[in-house]
């Protein structure tokens, strides 16, 4: 792992426990659930791509929970924020291996044209390392919800990550070589924002905003179980290693996001 990583990882879980040293109490938890990722590849809105270019994502949780303190094993004085916010922190990681479906690669037409077949025979993959922090609201309250095993918290969520991504462009076409004109076609061959290709191999990072919906389920009075879907957009049209030229090719010219489903525990620090 590259060294600024670490050093972020690093910081980034020291300033959550020297924050949580200030009366609040902390939770941590384990997410993991798949992942669907919305990129160049195949067609947009279109069930086969949605289905088809599917990962999965695996995470650790850290919680802030302003109602409670964990030093004199109290409640903090009741506010409104205390009751119905949490702060939540983030390091996760999900894999997605990708290829193009939908209307432009039927078999109708990789039977007829040379194109179709070329878009068909490009692979790919993107993995992506995620750190960031979220605002959790919860519209009901968080110590009734504390005091009642079996009952329910719904919430909504919106933060910002920043992400470090590796994604991984190949082909079977012809002599399987991706740098070779007469394999890629035109499309992704043409140079596009700074680079010779539509294509890149090239690790990066980018931020990233994320918002979800979900619930808790309070399983016992030190533990619970989470469910939520986030939906998260990229500030890059490079994480999944594709970008046509966004001029020349319009149709291509969003970000990439994906949107996952995750289902998790999380415990209480007594």
């Amino acid at each position: 792992m590259p060294k600024l990583i670490k050093l972020v990882i690093l910081t980034f879980f020291f300033s959550n426990l020297s924050i949580a040293q200030y009366g609040f109490s902390h939770e941590v938890g384990l997410i993991t659930g798949p992942v669907a990722f919305q990129s160049d590849y195949g067609v947009r809105h279109d069930f086969k791509t949605n289905a088809g270019n599917t990962g999965f994502g695996i995470g650790l949780i850290h919680y802030l929970n302003f109602s409670y303190r964990a030093d004199c094993n109290c409640y903090t004085p009741e506010t409104y924020f205390n009751d119905h916010f949490k702060l939540r922190s983030e390091l996760s990681f999900n894999k997605t291996n990708l290829e193009h479906f939908g209307k432009w690669v039927t078999p109708e037409k990789v039977a007829k044209s040379e194109t179709a077949k070329q878009i068909k025979a490009m692979k790919g993959s993107t993995s992506v390392t995620d750190i960031g922090m979220q605002i959790e609201f919860y519209p009901l309250s968080i110590r009734d919800f504390t005091a009642s095993t079996g009952s329910w918290a719904p919430f909504g969520s919106l933060g910002a990550h920043y992400n470090f991504y590796s994604p991984s462009v190949s082909t079977d076409y012809g002599d399987g070589q991706l740098l070779n004109e007469d394999n890629i076609t035109s499309k992704y061959w043409a140079p596009s924002e700074g680079k010779k290709h539509g294509f890149s191999n090239d690790n990066g990072s980018t931020w990233s905003i994320v918002t979800s919906v979900g619930t808790r389920y309070k399983l016992t009075p030190l533990s619970d179980l989470i469910v939520d879907l986030r939906w998260q957009y990229y500030f890059s049209n490079w994480v999944d290693g594709l970008n046509p030229n966004p001029t020349l090719y319009p149709e291509n010219k969003s970000n990439d996001w994906n949107v996952w489903l995750n289902f998790g525990y999380i415990y209480y620090l007594d």
